[in-house]
């Protein structure tokens, strides 16, 4: 389930979508059209920008935290034009914080990155946008003072839903060493050790949202 106000960018969302081989239900351009469509399809993704008619403020947002509160499960992957950490933290909040993502709309023309946020979020996963996380880790400076550069690198990598073996081979270090990383993050910010990359993310986007 596809919305977005732009006919441009709709068209080649949805032509994108079916190219990784998923089925666009509907596309619509406005969030009374979304929540419509979404009662109507029970799609198992929702794809929606931030700002939509008539006011272009907040009503795609708006529109997918409604149709969150009201099914938890509903898997929903936000596009925004801006960093806005206010819309991001709100619906990271939504549910129990799995399915969701936020994506800035430049990182659609990352088409491979773009199709693993949106199998990613569509199979449960969180997504954030790594420009997100910087401003959040900004934000929360203070309590990640006790970090050492390498460990706020890493600390970023699995806020974006990094693997240890994706974030090994980014910093062209071996998973171990992520591993043992990882545990002083944990140990550093208080938070209890996990067991998967999911809850480790959820940790540190709750501890980074407080």
């Amino acid at each position: 389930m596809l919305a977005e106000d732009s006919v441009l960018l709709r068209e080649g969302l949805v032509g994108l979508l079916a190219r990784f081989g998923h089925e666009v239900v509907a596309a619509v351009g406005d969030a009374t059209a979304l929540t419509e469509a979404v009662a109507a399809h029970a799609p198992d993704l929702v794809v929606t920008d931030v700002r939509m008619p008539p006011g272009f403020q907040d009503e795609g947002l708006r529109a997918a935290l409604a149709l969150r509160a009201a099914d938890p499960r509903l898997p929903v992957l936000v596009l925004s034009q801006y960093v806005q950490r206010a819309y991001a933290a709100e619906l990271l909040d939504t549910g129990d914080g799995t399915g969701v993502g936020y994506l800035l709309k430049d990182r659609v023309g990352q088409v491979e990155q773009f199709a693993e946020a949106v199998q990613r979020v569509a199979a449960g996963g969180t997504v954030v946008d790594p420009e997100v996380v910087r401003q959040l880790l900004r934000r929360r400076r203070d309590p990640l003072e006790a970090l050492t550069p390498r460990e706020r690198e890493v600390l970023g990598l699995v806020a974006e839903g990094k693997s240890n073996g994706a974030i090994a081979r980014r910093l062209v270090v071996t998973e171990a060493a992520v591993g043992k990383h990882i545990g002083n993050i944990l140990g550093k910010l208080d938070l209890p050790p996990a067991e998967d990359t999911h809850r480790r993310v959820l940790a540190v986007l709750a501890y980074l949202r407080s």
